[in-house]
């Protein structure tokens, strides 16, 4: 009976003890989600598995360099992670790496994409111009970091005030996180494909650069000219017109098959 008891407790601490790492490895998955270290845990993860396979097929060549790959990439990864490493302790410092997560709802990205409209598109008749970035599922907190925090609730009023000309914050890009708007002012990678259009400036080549390395959502109003255009995945779209950019921000970020405009939408479309 004392065995059984006892096998018993040690099945239970054990079983508490795997329930306490998972929910810990879990945690730091949602954590790496906000940045673009996932990609290279991702990465890591492919390299185990060739480890694994390499051993297991007796690959010796390969075998060998995987473990020097290993033997120096404890290195590798505080330099790389070094962003992340420090962002997870400073939440756990101010006690948030446990926190709740939240998953976005529909009525938030209809109101960031409400926002982003109408603020495009009066931005777009007084040829002021913006550019608003939309993060998805590529985190883009590197960026944030470059410009000026605001963490605020997005708005029509608020977008158009950051980008009024002559203001201390209207150069550089808005970065939004769901139906917030992060930071404003933020410095973003300029594209180097030779191919671009030699009419587009510097505002559209920051966001056909962003969009080359992320799933970002860029939104670029030109001053010269008043269109609106979109980037995404390394190319540019031009001249949208306010149905159009509905349509495809709810593709792009509503829940799936929604591309009927709302009412505001065809109300803001007739009064143009």
């Amino acid at each position: 009976m004392e065995d059984f008891t006892e096998n018993f407790l040690g099945y239970i601490i054990n079983a508490i003890d795997i329930l306490i790492v998972t929910y810990i490895i879990y945690k730091l998955i949602l954590l790496l989600r906000g940045t673009r270290a996932l990609q290279l845990f991702k990465g890591i993860i492919v390299v185990v598995v060739v480890m694994l396979a390499s051993t297991f097929l007796h690959l010796s060549t390969l075998k060998w360099l995987m473990d020097k790959t290993f033997t120096y990439g404890v290195f590798a990864i505080l330099v790389i992670f070094q962003p992340e490493l420090r962002r997870a302790l400073e939440q756990i410092g101010r006690g948030r790496l446990f926190s709740r997560s939240s998953t976005p709802e529909e009525k938030v990205v209809s109101d960031t994409i409400e926002s982003v409209v109408k603020s495009a598109f009066y931005m777009a008749k007084r040829r002021i111009g913006a550019l608003i970035v939309i993060e998805r599922e590529t985190g883009l907190s590197d960026y944030i970091e470059t410009g000026i925090n605001l963490t605020a609730r997005s708005s029509t009023e608020l977008l158009i005030n950051i980008f009024i000309p002559n203001t201390p914050l209207h150069d550089g890009a808005v970065i939004m996180r769901k139906d917030m708007v992060m930071a404003a002012g933020c410095y973003l990678p300029l594209s180097e494909n030779p191919t671009i259009s030699k009419e587009l400036g510097t505002r559209h080549r920051a966001a056909i650069g962003l969009s080359e390395v992320s799933d970002a959502i860029a939104v670029v109003v030109s001053e010269e000219t008043g269109q609106v255009s979109v980037a995404m995945n390394g190319e540019i779209t031009r001249d949208y017109d306010t149905e159009r950019l509905t349509e495809l921000l709810h593709q792009k970020l509503g829940p799936q098959g929604k591309t009927s405009a709302p009412l505001w939408q065809r109300k803001v479309k007739n009064d143009g």
